[in-house]
């Protein structure tokens, strides 16, 4: 069993929140034989222990007549440190095209932790990417034409070749271009260019008796020396029959159209390179809340000194506000009416500065919250489009920077339905362009059915606007789903999504880690 892992934390620096990846590939050897005409063919099955239960994690491709199958897929793992995780990889004989286990022969299984199989956490980030075609294949089938694919191979601690690799397979043709695809540079070679790596060619057959073609070794290095203009080109060669025929040249020839070697940059990367999180809060002074003053009003303060709208803040604020240095927040509030006029507004500062709205870290948003409450009048409607453009002004601004500084997150806590739902709609689709995520929490009993269309899918976004966003940036969660659960939980699942969010934006934008070296 090999294994790569590389860093990706979910959440504060230095604490329990801070996981890694762990990337697991699986082969078996001398597997039991359950078919009667043919050989088995396998599949494995990852579970993890979870609350003393047997969860399934994952499971490989079926590996097709074959006693011996190096599994191309590999299993991704969270793996935390201060746990025991207990894993188990079963091995299964496909019988039907079931999904159900019990109806595939059982043909073993082995347990272990995550912690045993001692995994390396490698701060090599490196990623090559590779476009390959091949020319002038050997035909294998005898009444059409091959159906080729690749498979890379580096050498592993007890000298053999071990699977890094395997491309999709190219129907009907002995001059194939294959996808481009990707794999860390440690997977392939260790993170060695100079390394001797072998690329094997087969013609693939459905019963999994797949027909060699060729093969040749060479080194990412070499590789490296493709470009667009002026592609590789190596030899496929087919030792059995370079002995046989004295004649013969090669079984085709295999192209590096490109290969290219770039730095696949995690949050944490981008976190210790120096990007700030810029965290707003907007709060719903709507009249739906009822009167503060009301033990029965989300903005009552119970003897406690807390309510739904503090407890939210608190759960998500102590966590991001270890990523801004400076610890200055602006608080914006919505739906409210203002002395001295008593006009609506759905921006304004819950200081009452509107020049300078930021709040000294967490206790500092609350004080203003707390503060706030006897000198406005609650009323609506519910808009959010105000506040998101708000942000989304500032966000607009960091998108003149060369590396990436800054990313904006902004909080949203609300009772009820959005009142300007298509101006919402619009502003989230424009601010999907930019350094920016929006997270709602959805306080009180109210139905929240709607929130899903913001926190769904770029289609839902365009059936509704015309427009696509350009990737998912709103995270919406009920804190009626945690009133019983440590503030950890909700942090947790409020922000579950955050490091991916910020991470593609970067890699959208090719903006590197602030001082980052090149790849």
């Amino acid at each position: 069993m090999a294994y790569t892992a590389s860093p990706t934390p979910a959440g504060p620096i230095g604490t329990q929140y801070c996981v890694c990846k762990v990337e697991l590939s699986v082969c078996g050897q001398n597997l039991l034989d359950r078919d009667v005409t043919s050989k088995s063919d396998p599949f494995c099955v990852l579970f993890m222990e979870v609350n003393g239960k047997w969860v399934e994690l994952d499971r490989t491709e079926t590996a097709v007549n074959n006693l011996n199958p190096a599994f191309s897929k590999k299993f991704i793992v969270d793996y935390h440190f201060e746990e025991v995780q207990k894993l188990k990889f079963a091995l299964f004989d496909q019988d039907k095209s079931s999904m159900q286990l019990y109806e595939h022969d059982f043909l073993g299984e082995f347990s272990c932790t995550l912690g045993m199989i001692a995994a390396q956490e490698l701060s090599d980030n490196r990623v090559i990417t590779l476009s390959m075609a091949g020319r002038k294949l050997d035909k294998k089938d005898l009444f059409g034409k091959s159906d080729p694919f690749l498979e890379f191979y580096k050498p592993g601690d007890d000298g053999k070749w071990m699977l890094v690799h395997r491309t999709e397979v190219i129907k009907y043709t002995l001059d194939p271009v294959w996808k481009p695809f990707t794999v860390p540079l440690v997977s392939l070679c260790d993170g060695d260019i100079e390394k001797l790596i072998k690329v094997m060619c087969y013609d693939y057959d459905s019963d999994g008796g797949h027909d060699f073609i060729g093969e040749f070794q060479t080194s990412v290095a070499r590789m490296c020396e493709a470009q667009d203009a002026f592609p590789l080109e190596l030899e496929c060669i087919n030792p059995k029959k370079q002995k046989k025929k004295k004649n013969y040249k090669n079984s085709g020839i295999i192209i590096v159209k490109s290969c290219k070697i770039t730095r696949d940059f995690s949050f944490l990367d981008y976190i210790l390179g120096g990007c700030q999180l810029m965290f707003t809060v907007g709060i719903d002074f709507t009249a739906s809340n009822g009167n503060p003053r009301d033990p029965s009003s989300l903005h009552y303060i119970n003897p406690m000194g807390t309510n739904e709208y503090l407890s939210a803040i608190w759960a998500v604020g102590q966590i991001i506000q270890d990523y801004d240095s400076d610890k200055m927040f602006p608080a914006l509030g919505f739906g409210a009416q203002l002395p001295p006029d008593w006009k609506v507004s759905h921006e304004f500062a819950i200081n009452f500065n509107p020049t300078n709205p930021f709040c000294s870290g967490v206790e500092g948003i609350v004080q203003a919250y707390s503060a706030c409450l006897p000198h406005i009048r609650f009323y609506g409607p519910t808009n959010f489009s105000p506040i998101v453009n708000h942000v989304a002004r500032f966000a607009a601004q960091a998108t003149q920077q060369e590396f990436a500084t800054q990313y904006f997150i902004l909080l949203i806590i609300t009772d009820g339905v959005i009142s300007d739902m298509d101006e919402t709609r619009h502003a989230v689709v424009q601010a999907s362009k930019l350094p920016m995520s929006i997270i709602i929490v959805g306080v009180g009993n109210a139905d929240f059915a709607a929130m899903e269309f913001l926190d769904g899918d770029n289609r839902v976004l365009r059936s509704y606007t015309g427009e696509e966003a350009a990737r998912d940036i709103v995270q919406f969660v009920p804190f009626r789903d945690f009133r019983n659960a440590p503030k950890e939980t909700l942090a947790k699942a409020v922000l579950a999504e955050l490091p991916q969010q910020v991470v593609q934006y970067f890699k959208h934008q090719n903006l590197p880690p602030i001082n980052s070296e090149p790849a």
